[in-house]
C-alpha cells in the first residue's frame, strides 16, 4: 500500500515470516485459535478470548486484529505480526509501545496454535520482533511477562536475556494469577538466530520516528 506502508514490513528468519496480517492470513489464523491454543485447565492470558464459543471466536478474533490496525497511532502502536512457517498461519508475535520516540520501550506478547509449541519457534519469532526493536527503532528496553504457571513463555524469556522485573496480581477466571515481569536491555540482547528486516524504512514515521534517520537507531545490516 503506497500510503500504509506497514503492510510491506517483513521480518525474516531461518524458519519464519512476520508480517501484518491480511483478510486470508486472519482466516487462517482463526483455524489455528479453533484448533487449539492452550490446555483448557489452564488460561495464559489476560483476558481469556480462548473461551468464546467455537462459533463465536474466529469472527470475534478477526474484528479485534482489524481494531488493532485501526487504531494505530504514531505514539500509541500496536504491531500485531501473524507467525508464517512453512507457508502456513501458525500465530501471533506483537510488539508495542506508547511514547516510544521519548520512551524507547517496547513490550511484547504472543502466541501459537498448539501443534507448533514445542519446536523453539517461540523464541525464534520473539528475536525477530526484539531484533527490529533493538536494531531497527532504537529501543533501549523491552518488557514482557508471563504468568508463574506458564514455564514455556518464561523459558523464551530466558533464553532471551531477560532479567525478572518485579512481579503482579491479577483475577482471571475468579482466581488469583501471579504475573512474572521481565525486562531486557538493548545491551544484552543477542539473537539466537539470524534476523532480517525488510520495507521499514518507509514504516518509521507510523513508528514515531524520522526517516532521515536517529543517533539511537542502530543500522540495519
Amino acid at each position: 500500500m503506497r500510503h500504509l506502508p506497514l503492510f510491506g514490513l517483513r521480518l525474516t528468519t531461518p524458519r519464519l515470516e512476520l508480517r501484518l496480517p491480511s483478510l486470508d492470513d486472519l482466516d487462517e489464523l482463526a483455524d489455528r485459535a479453533l484448533e487449539g491454543v492452550h490446555d483448557p485447565e489452564r488460561m495464559p492470558f489476560f483476558v481469556p478470548w480462548t473461551q468464546a464459543p467455537r462459533d463465536e471466536l474466529p469472527a470475534g478474533l478477526i474484528r479485534y486484529h482489524l481494531g488493532v490496525m485501526a487504531r494505530w497511532q504514531p505514539d500509541d502502536w500496536y504491531c500485531n505480526f501473524v507467525v508464517v512457517h512453512d507457508g502456513r498461519v501458525i500465530g501471533v508475535q506483537d510488539l508495542s509501545a506508547s511514547k516510544f520516540a521519548v520512551t524507547r520501550h517496547v513490550s511484547t506478547g504472543s502466541w501459537l496454535g498448539q501443534a507448533y509449541q514445542g519446536k523453539g519457534l517461540g523464541t525464534e519469532m520473539r528475536a525477530a520482533v526484539l531484533h527490529l526493536a533493538f536494531a531497527g527503532l532504537g529501543a533501549l528496553t523491552a518488557g514482557s511477562g508471563a504468568f508463574v504457571d506458564n514455564p514455556a513463555s518464561l523459558g523464551v524469556s530466558r533464553k532471551l536475556g531477560y532479567r525478572p522485573n518485579g512481579v503482579s496480581v491479577h483475577e482471571v477466571r475468579g482466581r488469583r494469577a501471579v504475573e512474572q515481569r521481565l525486562r531486557l536491555e538493548r545491551d544484552e540482547f543477542t539473537s539466537p538466530v539470524p534476523v532480517d528486516v525488510h520495507g521499514l524504512e518507509p514504516c518509521l514515521p507510523h513508528f514515531g520516528l524520522s526517516r532521515a534517520g536517529d543517533a539511537d537507531r542502530a543500522a540495519l545490516s
